[in-house]
């Protein structure tokens, strides 16, 4: 009778326990599952491994039939070599699957995924390289293994226009990441986003703004890559001299490579020097001046350039850089040219003279003299610089290697040359970039 009240006694228990198992089993229903997946892909792994020629269910080798000339530390190391590369395997795919999940938006799975492959290989996560994802969209990244890929990402250019290729001829060359209710600027046919390019550009040759727009999309890339811009802008800077690639491969690799002045800023040098004042009247002492000044050129796509002698420093006189239209009076204004010397080094020589102002002759002041004709003369400099690269900006540096002085008389058109020679006191001219000079378009390329 004991025995049958405790057989009951049991049961009652078992029973108890098996209801509080389907409650446990109802609340973690969906991380059991999860972790059934995982177990089962680990056993499904496992027992491959097993079943591989020479391996026991215990992951020991087991002995061959014939003897083998080989040892048994050798064959234990080969044992031990296999199955940490099927670990390592195992912990990438499930590393991979957790990526996966993340980027799903089911974080909870993608945890659970995460323990796992670091129980197998705690540094699985740098044993694994980043790339793009060849056909994601754009927009998000994914993690995949890199193995035949960085061949195929060699040329960006090329790999962007093949995924446009390969998509239906419904798909437009670029696509609004979201659903809008207005119209997207994909809508827009090619030839008018091509002129939009255009007017990025604009006529002082922004180029720098057309890189950033390419970092918009794929089509946006493939636009901003436009041969035809490209040509468009080496002939506005070196005109008909750059009408042969070679030995360049592209248009934009010649404007990228090629030595060439900078127009979206100014170049600038400041001189110091110490100047010997007057004595004073008593003898004891005599004063000492230091002089700073600043030499400004700007240089435009059209061919023209502006220089300026100031003591003003640049924080006041940069602005009134911007246009040629400007109202300083002692800026000088005249053309430059590039010139390529056989000793590959590039020089700009320019010819500037101040800008002519026609004053009215005032007839009243000479009414009871008579007048002395005065001789009229043009001034102008001829300039002469080196150009070099600093540092790690390009073609940012412009070194003296002449300048003069041409006076010439109008009555007789005879010229005088006064040289001046290039001494400590004039300085390297270095570029500064000021983003005001490209903040307005005014026309197109």
């Amino acid at each position: 009778m004991a025995h049958f009240v405790s057989r009951i006694e049991s049961l009652a228990e078992a029973e108890e326990d098996c209801h509080s198992d389907l409650v446990r089993t109802d609340d973690n229903e969906r991380s059991g599952e999860a972790n059934l997946q995982a177990e089962l892909q680990m056993f499904r792994a496992q027992w491959m491994f097993e079943l591989a020629p020479g391996v026991s269910s215990s992951g020991l080798e087991t002995p061959p039939c014939r003897a083998s000339p080989r040892g048994p530390g050798v064959k234990s190391a080969d044992t031990r070599g296999k199955q940490e590369i099927a670990k390592e395997e195992k912990a990438k795919e499930l590393f991979l699957k957790a990526v996966e999940e993340e980027q799903n938006g089911a974080l909870y799975e993608a945890i659970k995924f995460y323990r796992l492959a670091m129980q197998l290989v705690p540094d699985i996560e740098f044993r694994i390289t980043y790339t793009r994802s060849p056909d994601g969209d754009g927009v998000g990244k994914r993690c995949v293994e890199d193995n035949e890929e960085d061949g195929k990402m060699a040329d960006l250019l090329s790999d962007f226009q093949q995924q446009l290729t390969l998509q239906d001829s419904s798909v437009k060359l670029c696509q609004p990441e979201l659903d809008v209710n207005q119209t997207h600027i994909s809508a827009l046919p090619l030839e008018v986003l091509m002129y939009i390019f255009r007017w990025v550009v604009s006529s002082d040759l922004d180029l720098r703004s057309l890189e950033q727009l390419s970092l918009v999309c794929r089509g946006f890339y493939i636009c901003a890559r436009d041969p035809e811009i490209w040509h468009q802008v080496c002939l506005k800077v070196w005109g008909r001299s750059c009408n042969k690639l070679v030995p360049y491969s592209s248009w934009r690799e010649m404007f990228l490579e090629r030595p060439r002045v900078r127009f979206d800023g100014v170049y600038i040098s400041k001189t110091t020097y110490i100047r010997q004042g007057e004595q004073s009247l008593d003898g004891f002492y005599r004063a000492w001046h230091q002089v700073e000044y600043y030499r400004y050129l700007r240089f435009f796509p059209d061919g023209q350039v502006m220089m300026l002698t100031t003591p003003e420093d640049p924080q006041s006189i940069v602005p009134r850089l911007r246009t040629k239209n400007t109202r300083t009076d002692a800026i000088l204004l005249g053309h430059y040219r590039l010139s390529q010397e056989t000793d590959n080094q590039t020089k700009v020589f320019a010819v500037i003279m101040k800008k002519k102002e026609e004053k009215p002759i005032d007839y009243h002041k000479y009414r009871y003299f008579r007048r002395v004709p005065v001789q009229e003369t043009d001034h102008s400099f001829h300039v002469g610089l080196q150009l070099c690269s600093s540092g790690r900006q390009r073609f940012n540096k412009l070194v003296w290697i002449h300048h003069s002085c041409h006076i010439t008389y109008k009555s007789t058109g005879e010229t005088a040359v006064t040289t001046f020679d290039i001494d400590k006191m004039y300085t390297p001219l270095f570029f500064a970039r000021v983003k005001s000079f490209t903040a307005f378009s005014e026309k197109p390329l």
